[in-house]
């Protein structure tokens, strides 16, 4: 039986005396998708954020690949490969274009090559029409879209959502969710904290569900 690409042991996470995760445990299969629910406060974005390094937990490991490492380390270089996207993302103050190469360009990758992904990003979020636009002139959907975009041109192993579909609505709500639909299709490992009923039953996706403090698998 292979390894899991990425896996949470004995995980425990408190904010004062509340109790968030109480030896809480995941394992993520390469090339699945996944859809995170539970009830407010349950710790869906905390759980995704202690996978992507942002955040400390108070006791447990992380398993990434064949590496273990005991919390509260996390090795620098999963960085490149885990990569999170907030529920509320932070664009930089200049064209989306100059946001989907700024992590190409801080990882070495050459001019040429940039360009050719960063093209390829727009395309496939419908966005190629607004490269040029400053992020304060785009609408709630542009911005997640762009995002989504800017996560895909960096090509992770594992890509952490959190609500991408929150707030939004009509046509911008259904680009989104299409995209999402899209990154599991391509193979990526994506995992999606989310209430969206339509995400949720996404037949392409695997649930699980923070209750308990634990991390179940819904059947």
């Amino acid at each position: 039986m292979s390894s899991p690409l990425f896996a949470v042991q004995a995980l425990d996470k408190r904010f004062g005396q509340r109790v968030l995760f109480e030896d809480a445990r995941l394992e993520l299969e390469t090339g699945n998708g996944y859809v995170l629910t539970g009830p407010n406060g349950s710790g869906k974005t905390t759980l995704l954020r202690i996978a992507a390094g942002l955040e400390q937990a108070d006791r447990g490991r992380l398993g990434f690949r064949t590496e273990v490492s005991a919390l509260p380390a996390y090795p620098e270089a999963w960085r490149k490969d885990i990569v999170y996207v907030h529920q509320q993302p932070y664009l930089f103050h200049t064209s989306i274009e100059k946001n989907l190469e700024y992590g190409l360009a801080r990882r070495g990758t050459p001019p040429a090559e940039r360009q050719t992904r960063v093209r390829d990003a727009l395309e496939w979020a419908g966005l190629s029409d607004r490269r040029d636009v400053p992020p304060h002139k785009l609408s709630g959907g542009e911005k997640q879209r762009a995002a989504l975009a800017r996560a895909r041109v960096l090509n992770p192993t594992l890509l952490l959502l959190d609500e991408p579909t929150a707030n939004l609505d009509g046509v911008a709500r259904k680009q989104v969710l299409d995209l999402v639909t899209a990154l599991c299709i391509d193979n990526h490992t994506v995992v999606v904290a989310s209430h969206d009923p339509e995400i949720i039953r996404l037949a392409i996706l695997n649930r699980l569900c923070l209750a308990d403090r634990r991390v179940k698998t819904d059947d």
